[in-house]
């Protein structure tokens, strides 16, 4: 916020002529925009993953691949909640004129329910590639896919900002 300017409104720092609410209104609209995609995987995923124990396949899995079923339901339960946290932030906090703040702390929520889906999905791939097949090879190609939502999700956008910003 410029300290010169009685309404509040940025310059040219970022490009933009709007206020910090403004502002805080765009970010809130941009982050629910990209929380709606996240959630949609995220709730499919978890959905299907909790079917798994009813079919008559759970039964003949090892305790190892058990053990991976129930780290993969609570991680996709943890990436569920922080995916939808910012809806319940916003709703709780709605009226109270901290938007900036709330923006932030579901900024904040989004990010780690992102890494918690990179988690869930990664677990749910190493289960169902365990239960496809019994290769050896099935660990590394379950770290190769974990490298390329990597270089997806962080890699190119941090190479991106630092290219393009210089933040």
């Amino acid at each position: 916020m410029s300290s010169d300017d009685p309404e509040g409104r940025t310059g040219p720092r970022d490009g933009r002529d709007e206020t910090e609410d403004e502002r805080a209104d765009r970010k809130w609209g941009e982050l629910i925009q990209e929380v709606r995609v996240a959630q949609t995987g995220v709730q499919i995923l978890f959905g299907f993953l909790l079917t798994v124990v009813f079919t008559p396949h759970y039964d003949r899995l090892g305790s190892t691949d058990h053990t991976i079923y129930i780290v993969t339901v609570v991680l996709g339960a943890c990436a569920t909640g922080a995916l939808i946290g910012p809806v319940s932030f916003h709703r709780i906090v709605s009226g109270s004129r901290i938007k900036p703040q709330a923006v932030r702390w579901a900024s904040r929520l989004t990010f780690v329910g992102l890494v918690l889906l990179l988690a869930t999905m990664t677990s749910a791939l190493l289960l169902v590639l365990r239960a496809a097949t019994h290769d050896d090879f099935v660990p590394w190609l379950v770290a190769a896919v974990l490298v390329w939502y990597l270089v997806c999700w962080y890699g190119l956008p941090l190479w991106a900002r630092y290219r393009h910003t210089g933040d």
